[in-house]
């Protein structure tokens, strides 16, 4: 039930406030360059934490490698990888059980498992699950970079602050990957802080977009219909707890387009077949084109906020308020980047895999 991927495969493990989370990968190929040092720089980009505009809760999710990489390099076998959940506090998530929080899974997690799931934390609804996504992926980075494939998010929309579209990727490994909110351009990074902090205050939360650019694709690589890039991405990327919505390329900005501005023409450069536009967002058909793959995920406000809600308490069956305590995010999207980054490249490395081309 909790996996992923056909020839890059990944397994998940663990929860919330459980003794540790964690992945099994298999499918890689023997002899990939497998740095766990690039491994533990995602996961100290996701873990709550590291600056104002994140939870408070404290890990230091030090990545522990089981199996699978010997002297630096992928043997071919599984790569397992955990990591160890230390600052756990459950006391203020019992009354969820009865009385659910708006937002969260709390209710349809209990109807589901008829009130046995784990509830602490979240249990394996909370966004703590993503590190095994991002363990998976930055060893799928690895691997493409090995190909000249390069993957990088950054926080384009951030409440009511935008940034612009589309930066180079050198820019967005420059700069957003050093701020507290992972944008590429300093000036607007600043201005996404107080945006989040500005909600903190207020007790609320806000939420954002993210887009993903992937230089370095050959074209090629996908099948019509079911297993479409976009699919496959879609399927993986709506996985990630808060994910609400995903476009590619121009996305829903196609629907006020005529077919003469929407389709991108193509051209020789360089003995290569490119386009001069990229509406597209690099994939036609289901299949790459060449040109950078380009997509947006929407991320919704962190459900946990210091504000009375309305809910209804399941024990009574009567309505009741609930005022939720303890450590949230006022923001997800900062530490949501290098998620999305993650789980794009173990995406990408599995079609690349089942279309024989890796």
């Amino acid at each position: 039930m909790n996996s992923f991927g056909k020839m890059y495969r990944t397994s998940i493990f663990g929860t919330s406030h459980g003794p540790a989370v964690g992945c099994v990968v298999d499918g890689c190929p023997a002899g990939i360059r497998i740095s766990a040092d690039r491994i533990q720089g995602q996961l100290d980009r996701r873990r709550p934490g590291g600056s104002e505009v994140s939870s408070p809760r404290k890990e230091r999710d030090r990545l522990i490698l089981l199996s699978g990489v010997l002297d630096g390099r992928s043997t071919g076998g599984p790569i397992a990888g955990m990591v160890n959940n230390k600052d756990t506090d459950s006391k203020a998530y019992e009354i969820f059980k009865v009385v659910p929080r708006p937002g969260h899974a709390d209710f349809t997690a209990g109807v589901k498992y008829h009130g046995f799931q784990d509830h602490r934390g979240g249990g394996i609804f909370s966004g703590r699950m993503t590190i095994p996504l991002v363990i998976s992926g930055s060893i799928a980075l690895q691997a493409l970079e090995e190909k000249g494939v390069h993957v990088a998010a950054h926080s384009l929309r951030i409440g009511r602050v935008w940034a612009k579209s589309n930066p180079p990727i050198p820019n967005i490994e420059r700069v957003a990957r050093k701020n507290d909110v992972g944008c590429a351009d300093p000036s607007t990074a600043k201005l996404m802080k107080a945006e989040i902090l500005d909600a903190k205050r207020e007790g609320d939360s806000v939420g954002g977009i993210i887009e993903c650019l992937v230089s370095g694709m050959p074209a090629g690589v996908g099948e019509p219909f079911f297993d479409s890039v976009e699919s496959e991405l879609a399927h993986l990327l709506f996985s990630i707890p808060a994910i609400k919505g995903i476009e590619f390329g121009a996305g829903f900005q196609v629907a006020e387009m005529r077919g003469s501005e929407n389709n991108d023409q193509f051209k020789i450069r360089n003995g290569r077949v490119v386009t001069e536009t990229n509406n597209a967002g690099g994939i036609l058909g289901g299949i790459t084109s060449g040109m950078p793959i380009v997509l947006r995920v929407a991320v919704k406000p962190t459900p946990s906020i210091a504000k009375t809600q309305r809910s209804v308490n399941l024990r009574e069956m009567k309505e009741t308020e609930l005022e939720i305590v303890g450590r949230h995010d006022p923001c997800i999207v900062p530490r949501a980047v290098p998620v999305v980054e993650s789980v794009v490249a173990a995406g990408l490395l599995d079609l690349m895999l089942a279309g024989g081309i890796f």
